[in-house]
Formats: C-alpha cells, structure tokens, sequence
C-alpha cells in the first residue's frame, strides 16, 4: 500500500526528509489522529524505513544502541 512515491524513486535527500517527516508526526498522528490515520502512517513509515534499510545495509551501529553497551552503561 504505497501512499505518495514510491519510496524507492525518491532521491536519497527526499527520502531522508521524508523519514524526518514521519518521525516528528508520529506521536501526533497516534494521540489524535483516527484509525485508518494511524494506520496509514504506519504503513508509510514502514516503507521508507525499509527503502533506507535496502539502501544502507552497512549503517553505523552505535554500540550505545546494543544490548552489550547498555550493559556497559
């Protein structure tokens, strides 16, 4: 269910703005927005966030983000 572009013909700066769109509405959207809203936005997040994950599967890891690094902590 694609809503908008598809997120593998965005440029790599259109899909990054994109995910920081997602990301700051996200908590609006799940306090007030409706269902199928809600759902819809899910959906969409998914989709570019796999595209970014398709496109950098070598990202940099923060060891921080580990369970290993909270150990640390």
């Amino acid at each position: 269910m694609t809503m908008g572009i598809n997120p593998e013909d965005l440029a790599e700066d259109d899909l990054l703005r994109e995910l920081r769109h997602m990301h700051k509405t996200r908590t609006d959207t799940l306090m007030h927005g409706s269902d199928d809203a809600l759902a819809n936005h899910t959906a969409r997040t998914r989709e570019l966030e796999g595209e970014y994950l398709r496109r950098h599967p070598e990202r940099d890891i923060d060891p921080e983000r580990l369970r290993e690094g909270a150990r640390q902590r």
